[in-house]
């Protein structure tokens, strides 16, 4: 997989990358180094570096909720997502939308401002790594 690059802002210049991200492993700034992993991804879980191990789980997907940790319980919802917006915890009322995100360009709230953009990403990466990164 080709390496995804998150950078502040709306930007996409190389000193403004923030993450990269491999398919597997999330790395500090424009790096692959093994030393700047910050997370890793196994397609259900978040952990904390480069671990599998289930006590660094951040966080649990089943493709519209974000769990903390290695949950799935309804109490646990941080973040649901419907394919266009972040709301806070298992909402779905506009007024609890923290982000939204066209594939490309975060933004803050619900909202397409150009503005409002928290980030830019040259490729599609899972919503638990994106909010993570932001």
């Amino acid at each position: 997989m080709a390496q995804i690059k998150c950078y502040q802002g709306r930007s996409n210049y190389s000193g403004d990358i923030l993450y990269t991200w491999d398919g597997k492993y999330v790395y500090k700034g424009n790096s692959t180094y093994s030393g700047d992993i910050l997370y890793s991804w196994d397609g259900k879980y978040l952990y904390k570096g480069r671990s599998n191990y289930s006590g660094d789980i951040l966080y649990t997907w089943d493709g519209k909720y974000v769990y903390k940790g290695r949950s799935n319980y309804s109490g646990d919802i941080l973040y649901s997502w419907d394919g266009k917006y972040v709301y806070k915890g298992r909402s779905n009322y506009s007024g609890d939308i923290l982000y939204t995100w066209d594939g490309q360009y975060v933004y803050k709230g619900k909202s397409f401002y150009s503005g409002d953009i928290i980030t830019t990403t040259d490729g599609t990466i899972p919503v638990p790594i994106i909010l993570r990164m932001i």
